[in-house]
């Protein structure tokens, strides 16, 4: 790995420590990306312990298969597929699942991924390069009504309408194939931030549009649908998100399954015995402590979130708690 890609795990030694109660217990961290947490979870395992990872990243899957651990598996698909792709090999239920929602520090700092307009390169944005609609592809075929939905929904940016407007002009004149030409197009219709002059016009943009191109929430979604089959009981999820829209649905998810009755409606004369069991309980949210931000200021914005599979079955019907 390129010394000028460093990455540093979030909550690298709270987020093992939540996951692991079981040292011979068979763990999936979702999310290898540069390995920091998985190297922790292996660890924290024994010799009968065995950890699986996804990615759907090749370059994090390059540096994955150079861990000779023969505890340790690494799988190049997305942690959406968690399901299948464990039960292909053999492996119906788990006694950790790991997830570290977003993008990493290497892809935000490789110019050529296209993630970040803080450098000139291809307007990409994919996180697995071998597959799929580059962002350069999806802004030249969407249509109006489609891109400014997801710039207003997914960059909860109020200036969505002004900003696709420009994108859908710039079509005429060869459309948008860098980051710094959609930065600067961002930049020319969004006035900047009077109360946050850091922050960047297009911020918002980048992020909607790399969210729609990975289908990142439908992933998310699709995985902690996934971890309720997967989970024995007692086995426990912890999830670290960095911004709203995941954390939302990763709390949505804990509230539901941990208070099933609330989906009910109230008029029904329902005893206490007649009602759904918690799937999962004691659920924690935990925060990175100030001398983490100081080392590494993209913690600041991070929660990890825990909870805990109960005895209670999962049914298909309840991976609608996720949506």
């Amino acid at each position: 790995m390129s010394e000028q890609f460093i990455h540093l795990s979030v909550l690298g030694v709270e987020a093992p420590e939540a996951l692991v109660t079981n040292p011979d217990g068979v763990y999936v961290d979702g999310t290898f990306g540069r390995g920091g947490h998985s190297r922790r979870i292996l660890e924290k395992l024994s010799s009968q312990g065995r950890l699986i990872a996804f990615d759907r990243d090749p370059m994090a899957v390059e540096v994955a298969r150079q861990i000779t651990d023969p505890r340790f598996t690494i799988i190049h698909e997305p942690f959406s597929t968690m399901r299948e792709s464990l039960v292909a090999i053999g492996v119906h239920q788990v006694d950790g699942i790991f997830l570290d929602i977003g993008v990493s520090s290497p892809q935000i700092d490789d110019a050529s991924r296209g993630f970040s307009f803080r450098f000139d390169g291809p307007l990409d944005m994919r996180m697995d390069t071998t597959r799929g609609m580059t962002a350069a592809q999806w802004l030249a075929t969407a249509d109006e009504r489609e891109i400014r939905h997801v710039i207003n929904l997914y960059g909860e940016e109020r200036f969505a309408g002004p900003i696709t407007r420009a994108i859908i002009a710039s079509r005429q004149k060869g459309g948008l194939q860098t980051t710094r030409q959609l930065a600067d197009l961002v930049a020319s219709v969004v006035p900047r931030n009077k109360k946050d002059m850091g922050q960047h016009p297009a911020t918002r943009t980048f992020q909607a549009i790399r969210i729609e191109v990975n289908h990142e929430l439908d992933e998310l979604k699709s995985a902690l649908s996934a971890a309720g089959y997967l989970l024995k009981p007692e086995g426990r999820l912890a999830v670290i998100s960095f911004h709203s829209l995941e954390d939302r649905i990763v709390k949505h998810f804990f509230d539901r399954t941990a208070h099933p009755e609330r989906g009910l409606d109230p008029r029904l004369p329902l005893t206490q015995d007649m009602l759904p069991a918690p799937l999962f309980d004691r659920i924690e949210r935990i925060k990175p402590n100030r001398e983490e931000c100081e080392q590494n200021p993209r913690a600041r914005s991070a929660i990890l979130r825990v909870g805990c599979r109960t005895q209670a079955p999962w049914r298909p019907e309840d991976g609608a708690c996720a949506k």
